[in-house]
Order: structure tokens, then sequence, then C-alpha cells
């Protein structure tokens, strides 16, 4: 706490960002400041008017860093993308990220298209949304395409042409060909201008030319045309229902609210655009046990906005926000045109709050429900496993093991991790194979499983010593069961690590049949056959499926990076330079690990600090 105290008197009385760091070096909170020196002061002066959740913080805070802007706005935009990048455990957080589908009219081309995509460019197209459901879009599409023929392809054509063959798309009457040269710009651009005027929610123009074609149909006799478009008509009429009018002034608005539980919050938010609610999309987030109402919505507005790329005009909010007139210039500027936040106190607008918030509410308890519902179930599956390997108590924490290659090359591990039956996906792991050359599945788990122990037993120790709660450490954590995907030959060779590192901790094989589908549990050198349609089969099947997964995807990532990737990245104070001194030196990875300090010491490049490295890195065990 002494240096913390040296840190806080030199603080910069200027705009600017804190990070605030546990005793891992983990970043566990980011916040933004008008002054750095009276914000970051008032975490460690007196706690008396702190929330729960910010004396919990404090407790952690070992160091802090902190960046200094040249305005309020600078820090609130840097803030925004910190908070993004690292996600510290403190600050609320968005539990996913969803990107929403727009439609696109690629207006600056002289025959201009229709498109799907989900980034705003400012390349002069006109985009329209965004859409919560990508399957109404195309719907949307589809129909507009069947009536006005325009061009599809990515060609660059000007008025005389591209000089290629026309496609498919002109012959079967599906484009009218600008390619050809035969076009008139005006002519198309009139298409182009109705087809705007439908995504404004102006679908009558649409309607009626459907309904004369159904009947010019008819007429000739042509039934099966006639049903086809009779059907688009349908479609479309659902489109339009679906555009629900809530704002007569055809305005462009984001409606706002939430409910909240103890631990999350569920937020709802209207898309209302040209006066029409065109979709709704909610968020839950962690983290919001013991904060104001005010912090919730003033952090998600920094989140939600700091990721879409789409500002309406006007944001309806249930909750006044801090920092109001600073997020509202910040919103102005990625809009490039004035942006209001309002908070209704009465009239249509309150009512239309108050609707979100209805939503919002259903949402969390149908959420809540649904956890309550894996809760049971969850606990079932542990007590299953309690009774089926005669354990002393209900296991709380399991962590499931898996390796992964292709030919011997690139070995990786997984560790993945359940509590109360649920994965925890902060405390997963993956492991690079140092140890073992070649394809062997029973040394390479027998080599994650130690590295894994060895790290979490040393880290006990030291975290006890420094009188710090075991559960700070990355590793420090151990399980109450260990599952191993693999049978006997990979129980056997396990259990000599637990052998050597004195550790009585049960641990399995996850055995599989002849079809690679769970089959049951190796226990103590015997196989312990599971009840198919028990909630513990489906538990250990998952976590099978989810070490498996997470071990084969890191072992993509980095065979897809094979060229530039190398175990030597892996070792501490070895960059570039020294990395082709070594394999100059010694042909390979193997010749490297086999060589002696001395024999290390000999390369130019070397230093002590980079000899000890390489050697302790593939020696340490």
């Amino acid at each position: 706490m002494k240096n913390l105290q040296e840190q806080l008197k030199i603080l910069p009385e200027k705009p600017g960002v804190y990070i605030m760091k546990d005793s891992h070096e983990e970043i566990i909170y980011i916040g933004k400041a008008v002054s750095l020196k009276n914000r970051v002061r008032q975490y460690f002066q007196s706690s008396k008017n702190h929330s729960i959740k910010v004396k919990s913080m404090v407790k952690q805070i070992a160091d802090f860093e902190y960046i200094v802007t040249d305005s309020e706005l600078e820090a609130l935009i840097l803030e925004c993308n910190l908070i993004k990048k690292h996600r510290p455990r403190y600050n609320v957080l968005l539990k996913d990220d969803k990107t929403y589908p727009y439609i696109k009219v690629t207006l600056q081309e002289t025959y201009p298209r229709i498109l799907i995509t989900r980034r705003l460019v400012k390349d002069g197209s006109k985009y329209f949304g965004p859409y919560t459901s990508s399957y109404v879009i195309k719907q949307t599409l589809e129909v507009i395409r069947h009536v006005y023929p325009i061009r599809v392809c990515h060609k660059k054509i000007e008025e005389n042409g591209s000089g290629e063959r026309p496609c498919l798309n002109y012959h079967i009457k599906q484009c009218v060909g600008p390619c050809t040269g035969n076009v008139d710009v005006n002519e198309y651009g009139k298409m182009i201008k109705e087809i705007i005027q439908i995504l404004d929610g102006k679908q009558d123009r649409l309607l009626e030319k459907l309904k004369e074609k159904m009947q010019e149909a008819s007429s000739k006799m042509e039934f099966e045309k006639a049903a086809q478009i009779r059907d688009q008509l349908r479609a479309l009429e659902q489109i339009a229902q679906k555009q629900k009018m809530i704002d007569t002034s055809g305005s462009d608005q984001d409606v706002i609210a939430f409910a909240r539980g103890i631990e999350e919050a569920c937020v709802q938010i209207f898309f209302v655009r040209k006066g029409k609610l065109i979709g709704r999309e909610h968020y839950m987030l962690d983290g919001v046990n013991g904060m104001e109402r005010r912090d919730i919505m003033t952090q998600f507005m920094k989140q939600f906005y700091g990721g879409t790329p789409f500002i309406p005009r006007e944001i309806l909010l249930q909750e006044e926000i801090d920092d109001l007139e600073i997020i509202q210039q910040w919103l102005t500027e990625k809009r490039e045109g004035k942006v209001e936040i309002k908070v209704p106190l009465k009239g249509e607008k309150r009512k239309l709050i108050e609707m979100v918030q209805k939503n919002a509410l259903i949402t969390l308890e149908q959420f809540s429900e649904k956890m309550r519902r894996e809760k049971e179930k969850g606990e079932q599956a542990l007590k299953e496993l309690q009774e089926i390997l005669h354990l002393s108590k209900i296991p709380y924490r399991i962590e499931g093991f898996d390796i992964s290659n292709i030919q011997g090359t690139d070995s990786v591990g997984s560790m993945v991790v359940l509590e109360e039956g649920k994965p925890k996906k902060s405390d997963y792991r993956r492991f690079k194979i140092k140890w073992i050359h070649g394809a062997n599945d029973y040394a390479s788990m027998q080599e994650i499983v130690y590295r894994r122990f060895c790290r979490g037993l040393e880290e006990r120790e030291d975290l006890q010593k420094k009188n710090i709660s075991i559960e700070q450490g990355k590793f420090s954590k151990l399980p109450d069961v260990v599952m191993i995907d693999g049978g006997l030959g990979h129980v056997q060779a396990v259990s000599k690590v637990f052998t050597e590192l004195e550790l009585e901790i049960p641990f399995c094989g996850m055995v599989k049949d002849e079809k690679h589908r769970t089959r049951g549990l190796i226990y103590k050198g015997k196989e312990v056959v599971i009840d198919k349609n028990s909630e513990l089969f489906k538990m250990i099947t998952r976590l099978q499926d989810e070490a498996h997964r997470f071990a084969i995807s890191y072992h993509q990532n980095l065979r897809g990076k094979s060229s530039l990737y190398s175990i030597l990245d892996d070792i501490p104070n070895i960059g570039p330079i020294r990395k082709k001194a070594l394999l100059r030196q010694f042909g390979g990875i193997d010749g490297i690990k086999n060589a002696t300090k001395e024999q290390l010491k000999e390369i130019e490049e070397m230093n002590e600090k980079a000899v000890e490295s390489i050697y302790e890195f593939f020696h340490r065990r």
C-alpha cells in the first residue's frame, strides 16, 4: 500500500483513463476521469460511501496505471476501447457482442446494388437498419429483386456497359443487364428510388405493382406465375405488418430500458427507424450487484454505442446517466449530426419506455427461469457423480483435459472447467506441448496435467506466504474431480503425476465408443457404466465435447500460422534475432532442447538471461 500512496501523490490533475490491477498484474477495472488526481484518490479514501462492489475491488488493487488525454471526450473513447479489449471483471460487461445486419444501397455506383452488410462505411452508400433478423432482410430483398430486376453482380459498370457478356440473371429476366450498355441510367435510377421508398417503410407502391403483375398473369392464364406473385405479396404484407408505427413524427430512435436481478440485468433496446419499430434486442449485463441504476445505464451506453456503427438522432432512456453532456458530444461526433439523449417523464415517449421496460422484465424472468432449470440439472448431475464415484462430498469444481494434434505436429492440450455443473470459461487454459516430440497422447496428457498441478501447488504456496486468498491465482484453485479424455492408458499415465505430486484428487477417463461418442468413465481401473438418459451422462458429454473443441480450435489456430510460429516464441527474452541464431546453430527444436548451457553461451547473440530462459523452458520438471 506504501507504493500506491507514493503513486497517488504524483497523479496529474488532467483528464485520462486509469487502469486498476491486482497482485497478478491482471486488469480488474478501467475508468475515466476529468481529473485523474481527484478520481483515483477517492478509491483509497474513506470507504463509507463506497458500494459493496467498489469496496471489494479496492481490496484487490495492488497497482494502477493511467493514460493522460487531451480532453474528457478522448478519455471516454479510450475507456470504451480498453474495456472492450480487456473486459475487466469489475466493469459491467455485456455478455455478448452482437453486430447487426444493415441493407446497403450503393448510390455511389452508376448502377447501384442492394446488399446486406454488417459494416457501415462512409462511401456514399445509403444504409437501412439495423435489423435484428437476417431472415427478414433476405426475405425483403428476395421480394424486391423479383419485382425490380436490378443487378447483383460485383462488376464495375459505367453507362456504356462493362464490355463483358451478360450473366444468367439477364437471360432469365432477373436483371435488366446494365452490363450490355443498353440500360438508361435514369430509368434504372427510378427503380432504385422506389426501392428506397420501400425500405423507408412505404411499401404501398410495391404492393400495387405486385397486384398488377398478379392480375396480368392470371388474365393470361399463367396461374403458376400468379401464385408465385401472390406468395410474394403475402411475404411483403407480413414484413409491413412487422414494422409497427410507434412514432408519427417519423424519426430515428433507440429506446432503452432495463430490469435488474441480483447479479445481472437485462437491457432491452427497441430500434425505431422512420417512426416504425423495425426490431428489438436484449443484452444481459454481468456484475451489477450493488450498483446504482444510474451507473448500470451509464455503463451500458458506453459499451453499446462504443461498438455499434449506427447512431440515431434521438435516444430515449429509462434512467438518467452520468457524463450526459460528454456522451452526447461523443455520439454527435460519431454520427456527424446532432444526437439528443432524453429521459421522458410523461406522454407517449414515457409510455414507450414503459413498454420496453416490461419487455426487459419478461426477458429477465425467462432468463432467470432458464438459469434455475440449468442449476437444478447441474446439481442433479453432480449428485449422481458423487454417488457413482462414492465421493465424500458433492464435487463443486471439475476440470477436463484433452489433447489435439495432426500427424504429431503442433500438439496442444486444453483444460476446461465446470463449477456447479456450469462452464467457467475464464478459468479455461491452453497448453503447447513442450517436452514431447511426435504423436504420443499418453505422454502429452501426462505433461499438461503435470504442468497444471505443479504450477497450481507453487502458486498456492506463494499466495499463502503473502496472505493472499488462493482464489486470486490463475492455477491455485484445485478441482474436486479431474476428467481426462481417454481410456485406461491415459488414466494410468496421469496416475503417475498424481503420485509424484502427492495429490489425492479423484480422476477419471472419459471413454468413447467406436463411433467416437461418450460411453462412460474409467475410474480406479474399471469402467463405470452411466445411464445415457441421466443428467450426469449429459454433463460428461458436454465436458468432453467442450474440452475437444477448445483444444482443436487452438490447434487449428497454430496450424494456420505455422509458417510464422515457433515454440521459441514462447520463451522469455528470445526475439527474432536470437531465434534465427539458435536455429542456425542447432538446426531445429530438438537440437536446442538438448543443448547444454555452455553450448548456448557460445552463440554470440545470447546473454546470461537468455540462456537461463531457454534452459529453464525445456528442462523445468
